[in-house]
């Protein structure tokens, strides 16, 4: 992409629907998951997604860094989810919620076991905890990029993915004897 001099030339490049569309079309996965990841729920997900890369759209002239997008697109998404929890008629705190197996059907090897069971534990997360894990673990955004999404301290970030790890490991070291796998896929990011 070619550096721009100037303010008009910005404008340009980021009002070409084509080019705000390649982007969102690169980051829906991403997008999908950490949506997945906050509300496991494969139809609210997508909807989420729908929203944000709408409002994505509607507001593409507010993106002043091509760079950032990522982050933008998933600042989006965050206000998406917090419209929809403040939108549901009836809260429930989620953490009361049962448990979902997932809509595949599992397979009987260690790894998926594995792979549900911390699926399981992160949802059993309280929110706050629940998206700066999956935004650091899955994502890969660093805590400053975090903070700047979910619009909190950098220090609660830090707190709350210091609890999380926590409880994650508490209810994953006595999941299975041989928990030192488990143990050796939770990565640390700093």
């Amino acid at each position: 992409m070619a550096v721009l001099s100037s303010k008009a030339g910005c404008v340009g490049i980021f009002s070409n629907t084509r080019f705000i569309r390649s982007e969102l079309e690169k980051h829906r996965n991403l997008l999908y998951q950490i949506a997945y990841s906050w509300c496991h729920d494969t139809a609210l997900a997508d909807d989420l997604v729908q929203e944000a890369m709408l409002k994505a759209l509607k507001n593409a002239k507010q993106l002043k860094n091509p760079e950032a997008i990522r982050g933008w697109l998933s600042r989006i998404l965050a206000n998406c989810w917090y419209d929809y929890l403040r939108r549901r008629k009836k809260t429930v705190d989620l953490d009361s919620l049962p448990y979902e197996e997932f809509a595949y059907e599992k397979d009987t090897n260690d790894r998926q076991d594995i792979v549900d069971r911390v699926c399981h534990s992160i949802g059993q997360l309280p929110v706050g905890q629940r998206q700066v894990i999956t935004l650091v673990d899955l994502a890969g955004f660093s805590y400053a990029e975090i903070a700047e999404i979910l619009e909190i301290p950098i220090g609660t970030v830090m707190s709350r993915i210091c609890r999380a790890r926590k409880a994650l490991k508490k209810s994953l070291a006595d999941y299975d004897p041989r928990h030192d796998v488990i143990r050796a896929r939770i990565r640390r990011v700093k």
